[in-house]
């Protein structure tokens, strides 16, 4: 593959994976998701739960979790009326973020020094 091609696919990659960028970068999900990590329910945490232990009202907690679900981050299961969201087991956003943060080191590694030194 051409560097012209990597550095094409590279931004490809930067593209798909905008969502879950936008969703670890806001400072109030990460901290979401450190208190769900903290609660260590894998079978998935209420809203109701999530609240409690932040300082965030109901409908924000919600609208963050919506964010982090269409990032790929969360999914929901709903028993009853009741919905209970949980960490996304197959990852597939995390590893695609992955792999283009390593190509965008392979690439970084084989352009030349650029430095004015």
């Amino acid at each position: 593959m051409e560097p012209n091609e990597k550095i094409f696919t590279l931004a490809e990659n930067f593209s798909a994976s905008a969502k879950i960028l936008t969703a670890i970068g806001d400072e109030t999900r990460q901290h979401l998701i450190l208190e769900m990590m903290k609660m260590g329910n894998c079978m998935g945490v209420r809203v109701d739960d999530i609240t409690k232990k932040t300082n965030l009202s109901r409908p924000a907690v919600s609208h963050h979790l919506q964010i982090m679900k269409d990032a790929g981050i969360v999914k929901v299961r709903k028993e009853g009326t009741k919905n209970y969201y949980y960490f996304d087991p197959e990852m597939e956003a995390f590893e695609q973020l992955v792999s283009t943060l390593q190509l965008a080191m392979k690439i970084s590694k084989k352009l030349p020094d650029r430095s004015c030194e």
